[in-house]
């Protein structure tokens, strides 16, 4: 009978800073996660409309494959605003606030869905 090893592993457990691709340490952390949050929700108002990705390419007057893409979060071909003006297409308010950053942290980019 073999034996699994309970022994724990040595690396030490850090906590998320709360955006994946800066833990990662990859360029452009904050754009990219702004451009996945963007994304989350265009792609939960298409799967909320029931539309096809046919439909939701005349609608954002893109070619299909490009749904495709966003469907599969493969977002270099987009830019934030794009990615916006999507929203607005699908019936969507974007609203940006600007706002001072507490002393206590660094100032970063936020985006929430409603």
């Amino acid at each position: 009978m073999k034996r699994v090893s309970t022994k724990r592993s040595k690396d030490a457990i850090v906590p998320s800073s709360g955006n994946i691709f800066d833990d990662l340490k990859l360029p452009n952390a904050e754009e990219k996660q702004t451009k996945v949050r963007l994304a989350v929700a265009i792609n939960q108002i298409i799967e909320q409309a029931s539309l096809s990705q046919a439909s939701a390419s005349e609608i954002l007057n893109v070619n299909q494959p490009k749904i495709s893409a966003l469907a599969n979060y493969r977002l270099d071909g987009f830019s934030v605003e794009r990615l916006m003006n999507f929203l607005n297409a699908l019936g969507r308010d974007v609203e940006i606030v600007i706002r001072k950053a507490p002393p206590q942290r660094t100032a970063k980019i936020r985006v929430t869905a409603a």
